[in-house]
């Protein structure tokens, strides 16, 4: 589990695609503490380290992976953000990020609101669904909150530190990025339409939900 807190932006040193596709990347600051199997969240993408030396982890990719995310579009020296899993006594920065893409958006605009920087997303259907004002949403693995939604869209708005910890600051309009929905959101939607076993009766109702404020 992470948190969608990016601990540093890293960088691609090798590509490999095809039968045994993987990443090579470069990073710094989550080599304090980087174990064989651990799993880190590249571009929000949960990954595992299959051998790691000289600042330099390989994680193996698969082909779900790539057709699922932004990975698939990824070249040497493109940078990338980088988070290893929560610690068990670590602060909760963000919100529940499982590091499973659920799809991808292109960013459609970009605009400076003083010190903000407005990003507008579009986003299929099956996305747009979970998608909340002031919700939650992991863009690339970065928890951010939404800020507008619309039919087809939704925006947030981030300060110049998401920007600059960030590959945010390298985005431009047009560009793909990785996806993630707020799990809570799925979880009341199975809840609701699961069907309950024949003599029982299931406590959670719309209005239930409504009283408690989701």
């Amino acid at each position: 589990m992470f948190t969608g807190i990016i601990e540093e932006v890293g960088t691609v040193v090798d590509v490999k695609r095809g039968a045994q596709s993987y990443l090579k990347i470069k990073g710094n600051a989550i080599f304090s503490d980087i174990h064989k199997g651990d799993s880190i969240a590249v571009n929000g993408v949960c990954l595992t380290v299959t051998e790691f030396g000289d600042n330099v982890f390989t994680a193996d990719v698969m082909n779900e992976t790539l057709s699922r995310s932004s990975l698939g579009n990824l070249s040497v020296g493109d940078k990338v953000n980088l988070e290893r899993a929560m610690a068990a006594n670590g602060r909760f920065g963000g919100h529940i990020v499982s590091g499973h893409i659920d799809g991808t958006g292109v960013i459609t605009e970009i605009k400076k609101d003083g010190i903000a920087l407005w990003y507008k997303i579009s986003a299929s259907d099956e996305i747009m669904r979970y998608i909340v004002e002031k919700g939650s949403i992991a863009i690339d693995g970065i928890s951010l909150t939404v800020a507008k939604v619309e039919k087809n869209n939704f925006s947030v708005s981030i300060i110049p530190h998401t920007a600059s910890e960030t590959i945010l600051s390298y985005k431009k309009e047009g560009d793909i990025v990785n996806l993630e929905n707020d799990i809570v959101g799925k979880y009341v939607e199975k809840l609701i339409l699961t069907k309950v076993p024949t003599g029982k009766k299931s406590n959670i109702t719309l209005e239930f939900l409504a009283e408690h404020g989701f």
